[in-house]
């Protein structure tokens, strides 16, 4: 009988990409995901796993380049967001069939901030790409989402790791994954590199920003541009709030993706992303299994 487990999928940009990687990986190695919950890019591969469609998704994801990431931007004049996001979950309809959550094959919740209403607002049933589209809707990139007295924004903006919301079940384990994990500091020049791309990269949507929003205060006397200094900032924010929530909250099994292993719109890097997802998880449960063994009688603890 296979090991069933609830997972747990972080916001985190195109790093999320990596939640593929784990899924395939925990499914290679025998386990079965009973139960799935997530935030942001977490909520659309949970969301698409739970659809049965993960691996449409994953072909297609693993085809894109700078351009064809770019296409799939359609750039708004409004004050609440660059994006309007439409262009992204048109797609998505187009491979993926709509469903609603309820009628999923396995239970998977979605979380939104509401910002009118500063408070969490958790996708169990309803349109499942409406639940997405709240979720990812990263503060001035994409716009939020209306709905009845609500205005919905990113659900990692308040729940970057959403422990608190997967359903469980009996003699399951319990995974999460963070894609928002602590700095890898082992080579600094790749690090360097890493945040130089994220730089240039970033500069373009600084440049939109100011021919679109003139009126915007500009940032002075600083190495950052208005985006980075502003994904820098979440990030830090996300992070404090993923361990809190993991201090109240242990997983099982924790995996990690280093917040600075790749930039959060690396979506054409999606094949190497989904890789470390991969190995992110071997080596997870490799440490699992090498403390369950210590820990049973007769085993190396002391």
């Amino acid at each position: 009988m296979k090991q069933s487990i609830s997972l747990v999928l972080s916001s985190g940009g195109a790093r999320g990409v990596a939640h593929i990687g784990v899924i395939e990986e925990l499914e290679r190695q025998g386990f079965e995901i009973k139960s799935i919950a997530g935030a942001s890019i977490g909520a659309v591969v949970g969301g698409i796993y739970a659809s049965g469609n993960l691996n449409v998704f994953r072909d297609w994801i693993c085809t894109l380049d700078k351009v064809a990431v770019f296409n799939l931007m359609d750039f708004t004049l409004s004050t609440n967001g660059l994006l309007k996001g439409n262009k992204i979950i048109r797609k998505l309809k187009k491979m993926i069939p709509d469903i609603n959550i309820e009628d999923l094959s396995i239970p998977f919740t979605a979380v939104a901030t509401d910002v009118k209403g500063r408070k969490e607002v958790v996708f169990e049933k309803g349109d499942l790409f409406e639940a997405i589209r709240a979720s990812i809707s990263m503060p001035t990139f994409l716009t939020p989402v209306k709905r009845d007295e609500m205005l919905l924004i990113d659900g990692g903006i308040l729940n970057p790791l959403p422990i608190n919301k997967v359903k469980r079940s009996n003699n399951d384990l319990l995974i999460a994954v963070d894609v928002n994990g602590p700095v890898l500091k082992e080579d600094l020049s790749i690090n360097d590199n890493l945040i130089n791309q994220e730089d240039k990269e970033l500069s373009y949507f600084s440049f939109i920003q100011n021919k679109l929003y003139a009126f915007l205060p500009k940032i002075k006397g600083y190495q950052f541009n208005y985006y980075t200094l502003l994904t820098r900032s979440i990030g830090l924010m996300v992070q404090q709030i993923s361990s809190m929530t993991l201090a109240h909250y242990p997983p099982d099994i924790f995996i990690q993706i280093p917040i600075n292993s790749y930039g959060a719109f690396h979506f054409y890097k999606s094949d190497k992303i989904i890789k470390s997802g991969e190995i992110a998880t071997r080596m997870a449960l490799s440490e699992f299994q090498h403390n369950k063994k210590n820990h049973l009688p007769g085993g190396d603890d002391k």
